[in-house]
């Protein structure tokens, strides 16, 4: 019996391992057997939200140009805690702590188009800083191992009402291979360059809930 190209295109997606839908759905279908690409910015929150519930230490890899003022990371323990996940796919959030410092927290959120970043600052009271939520969208499709953030208009105006000019042109960035390293980096077109790695291979202590969230 003549095998119909019907049957070839069942057989194929069977030995792919594709899901078999039934053949009312496959209806109108051409021949040409597409599946949905899944896109770099849910690869990217899936391969954050596996660590969901876990902390991991970091340490900084990057910070130029080197600055004669005293820098608040220095010989402080640095943490990243993923946390936040009600709704993986839609939103996760990682707060940074810096020493006893527990102000910081990452908002990384899906868009229509991408991945929108955000900057959490809280007081110890819970309350919001002057400078907070600032961050921005994703302009490239990026990839499962790396996300950029270009400065949104809203954060370029309010760092230009809080003087900070040297913000203006901010680009922040995450990086992720699962089971060795997340990198959270910002950069800037005159040569600043802040990263800090953290080691995922190894789970430490949980810290203390960001200031301004429940623990």
């Amino acid at each position: 019996m003549k095998t119909s190209s019907f049957s070839v295109l069942f057989s194929a997606l069977a030995l792919a391992g594709a899901a078999i839908v039934p053949a009312s759905a496959m209806a109108g279908a051409t021949g040409n057997a597409a599946t949905a690409a899944v896109a770099p910015a849910d690869q990217f929150l899936a391969g954050l939200a596996q660590y969901c519930g876990q902390a991991f230490a970091g340490r900084i890899i990057a910070n130029q140009p080197q600055s004669s003022a005293p820098d608040p990371f220095d010989g402080k323990t640095l943490v990243m805690h993923v946390r936040g996940c009600d709704s993986p796919q839609q939103e996760l959030r990682v707060p940074f702590h810096v020493g006893d410092d527990h102000s910081r927290t990452w908002v990384i959120s899906r868009t229509d188009t991408g991945l929108r970043l955000k900057h959490d600052h809280r007081h110890a009271d819970g309350s919001p800083d002057a400078v907070t939520m600032y961050g921005g969208d994703t302009a490239q499709a990026g990839s499962a191992a790396r996300q950029e953030f270009p400065a949104d208009a809203a954060s370029v105006a309010m760092f230009s009402a809080h003087g900070m000019t040297a913000s203006l042109r901010n680009t922040w960035a995450m990086e992720l291979v699962p089971g060795q390293r997340f990198v959270y980096e910002l950069a800037r077109p005159d040569g600043r360059l802040f990263q800090v790695e953290f080691d995922l291979s190894t789970p430490v202590q949980l810290p203390p809930a960001p200031w301004g969230s429940e623990a």
